[in-house]
């Protein structure tokens, strides 16, 4: 089997982004971290809505990286499984509603 474009050892690598430009990674990091604190949200609650947004963008790194999350921050199967259906129903509720410009492009050249 031929090597996957998506690497999972990337992932280990994703700190050195500072390396082509320090500043701006470093400040990325920053944010990222203060982000991901206990806040209004829980821990685990953040890490759910990762989850579900690393479906809707299909990241693959993202994936392997809040399911491990999601874990151990104590959230079960069901309820990420739960996570991804939301971002399932609105990844295509996206799809649906873009139907209504498509919709109103025909009764223009409908009328």
């Amino acid at each position: 089997m031929g090597k996957s474009y998506f690497d999972q050892d990337d992932l280990k690598k994703f700190g050195d982004i500072t390396e082509f430009q320090e500043t701006m990674g470093k400040k990325f990091f920053d944010y990222y971290g203060e982000v991901f604190k206990e806040g209004a949200l829980t821990v685990r609650e953040k890490s759910l809505i990762a989850l579900a947004v690393a479906h809707a963008l299909q990241c693959p790194y993202c994936i392997d990286a809040y399911s491990s999350s999601c874990l151990s921050n104590g959230s079960d199967e069901e309820q990420m499984m739960e996570a991804v259906h939301v971002a399932a129903a609105i990844r295509s509720g996206t799809t649906l509603v873009y139907g209504v410009q498509m919709m109103n492009h025909v009764n223009k050249k409908t009328m």
